[in-house]
């Protein structure tokens, strides 16, 4: 009786003091254990913004206290996903990650369920991602002017993939043509993956993808890049031109990733996030990471976010018009 009562004298101080050892790691469990933030990617996983998501969410959630859960929600251009966020509530709780996709959709979708910049808090723009104006080497062009020149010597002759009607790619395309006033048939695919392999077999002759994506393609010789579709050059292609220095001045088109909350949060609450979601940008594992995806990190603040959407619904409604894109 002895030994059983000195053993679980024995049990109960061992007990406390591992409490009072792991006390800082006790609270750091409690905090985790705290309601997670529902941070969701309109888009599939596996996609470019799901790998920034995902790459976001860790470090992410130990600057904010509590964890951030990814939560794909893809189909119809990301209008689902994106439903789910403005209706979402105005707390914090729930966040999205979307692309530009987000100020296309309003102009290629006739009866979309939202608006898209009423609707949303804007909390900052993560960063861009550049495209590049590639060809299939049998095309022969080595510049943007010997491109331009070749497809003005054959209208209508040569065409352009791009991942589908009313994405990214397809209007990078529509607005080098409008820019270049040179006349090149659209070929959209569904997806990215497809249009390039057709464009490696040379099925497609030219068009637009991520630097990221192609670069591979390019060091290889499988494909040829033109020029890039930025304002500035890219450190991933330092010798490869900007169209806007290569014979289209005004030529300026990448994609990008924001975060964003349905309308009517707190501004104290958006501006504390920005700070986390800035801190964590800064992070060296992520700007490894984001690097790795060809982001170019911008992290702008909420007030420069508001502009920045405006902008972009009025370039995109341009280009969208042009195109004559429509999907419903």
């Amino acid at each position: 009786m002895r030994t059983s009562l000195f053993r679980q004298a024995c049990n109960a101080l061992a007990a406390l003091t591992t409490l009072a050892l792991l006390g800082g790691q006790a609270v750091s469990v409690s905090a985790q254990e705290a309601t997670p933030v529902r941070l969701i990617v309109p888009t599939q996983p596996g996609s470019q913004a799901d790998a920034v998501a995902r790459a976001l969410s860790q470090p992410l959630g130990k600057q904010l206290g509590q964890s951030v859960v990814v939560e794909n929600i893809a189909g119809a251009g990301g209008v689902p996903g994106t439903q789910q966020i403005v209706r979402a509530p105005k707390d914090g709780s729930t966040l999205g990650l979307i692309s530009s996709n987000h100020v296309i959709n309003p102009f290629i979708y006739k009866n979309l369920p939202y608006d898209a910049l009423k609707d949303i808090t804007p909390i900052t723009v993560i960063g861009t991602l550049p495209l590049v104006l590639v060809v299939n080497p049998a095309v022969g062009a080595q510049t943007t002017k010997e491109l331009i020149a070749l497809l003005k010597s054959k209208p209508g002759e040569l065409n352009y993939g791009s991942s589908g009607n009313g994405t990214v790619l397809h209007l990078a395309g529509q607005l080098f043509a409008s820019e270049a006033k040179v006349d090149i048939r659209h070929v959209p695919y569904k997806g990215a993956g497809n249009y390039t392999t057709d464009l490696i077999g040379g099925q497609v002759q030219m068009g637009f993808l991520t630097v990221q994506a192609v670069l591979p393609l390019i060091k290889a010789g499988k494909l040829k890049a033109i020029a890039v579709s930025t304002a500035q050059r890219v450190p991933a292609l330092p010798d490869v031109p900007t169209l806007a220095e290569s014979g289209v001045p005004h030529y300026s088109f990448d994609a990008w990733l924001a975060i964003v909350g349905p309308a009517g949060m707190p501004k104290q609450g958006v501006h504390d996030l920005q700070s986390k979601i800035k801190a964590t940008l800064q992070e060296r594992d992520v700007q490894e990471h984001l690097a790795a995806q060809g982001v170019v990190v911008t992290a702008t603040g909420a007030d420069a976010a508001v502009p920045f959407f405006r902008n972009e619904l009025d370039k995109h409604a341009r280009i969208v018009k042009q195109a004559g894109a429509t999907l419903n």
